[in-house]
């Protein structure tokens, strides 16, 4: 699962009930959203491919919630409602995988961006191919 450029980083829910793996570089491009959901949990998050990311444990532990378009899944550890990756809106063929919920000693650097969700269509334009383009393996 790894390359070069990338470590497999060990993740996972705060019960453990949930383990995933994902493979990312060491230093992270997280994005700081400020749409409604993700202000009211403060949500950072670094996007990886479908590929990149392999669910170890707790498939059947996981709860979903979606509104709005109902493209996003935000997915939650049924016992302790921790919420360590999801399918976002703007990538739906990947994961957004929250930092905070990886084991130490894998990342090196975390580089935050703002992006402006409150005016979530409006902004993916403007981003161009930046962020649905996080998404997809390199050729």
């Amino acid at each position: 699962m790894s390359t070069d450029t990338s470590v497999v980083h060990k993740g996972g829910c705060h019960c453990g009930a949930v383990k995933f793996l994902v493979e990312a570089p060491k230093e992270l491009n997280v994005i700081h959203c400020d749409c409604s959901i993700c202000y009211m949990k403060q949500n950072h998050h670094f996007i990886v491919p479908q590929q990149k990311f392999t669910l170890l444990k707790g498939a059947d532990n996981l709860t979903e919630y979606t509104f709005n378009t109902h493209t996003a899944k935000h997915l939650f550890c049924k016992t302790c409602g921790v919420q360590s990756f999801y399918k976002p809106r703007s990538n739906p063929d990947g994961y957004g995988i929250m930092p905070h919920c990886l084991q130490p000693g894998t990342v090196e650097k975390i580089r935050v961006e703002e992006f402006g969700g409150s005016n979530w269509e409006e902004n993916m334009v403007l981003s161009g191919d930046t962020i649905s383009s996080r998404s997809k393996l390199s050729e």
